[in-house]
């Protein structure tokens, strides 16, 4: 058994800070190829997230700690969904469905989320990421 406590979000966070993408991942999952990618995400303010989608699987973010903007586009490049998912504020987290294009933007330091997504991983390829300009 695993637990998820202040100790382990506090040791991801610092990983992020460290880490040249702001980021950094604690995964449950056992590898790759798992059927459920199931992770911590330690994220900073500042971390380049395209705007991509998963075309076979939906995702879902609960905020643990922090906050976050959701930002949902449209195929014509249009944002039509901004939401700030922060726990604070009685709003714990999102799902979005298998297709939909999406970002977030990291609002407050020592944001981590528990991510879920049905696997295998595969990573985003061109088609995946919507590029705006």
């Amino acid at each position: 058994m695993e637990i998820i406590d202040e100790e382990l979000l506090d040791s991801i966070t610092i990983q992020a800070i460290e880490s040249p993408r702001l980021r950094m991942n604690y995964n449950f999952h056992e590898s790759s190829d798992s059927k459920s990618q199931r992770l911590l995400n330690a994220m900073e303010p500042g971390t380049a997230l395209p705007i991509h989608r998963h075309l076979n699987t939906p995702e879902t973010y609960i905020v643990l700690r922090g906050s976050l903007n959701v930002l949902l586009y449209s195929e014509n490049k249009e944002i039509v969904s901004c939401t700030e998912v922060n726990p604070k504020k009685s709003v714990f987290g999102a799902n979005i469905p298998a297709g939909q294009w999406h970002t977030i933007e990291v609002i407050e330091p020592g944001t981590v989320i528990f991510e879920v997504k049905d696997g295998p991983y595969r990573s985003l390829t061109d088609d995946d990421i919507l590029v705006i300009g």
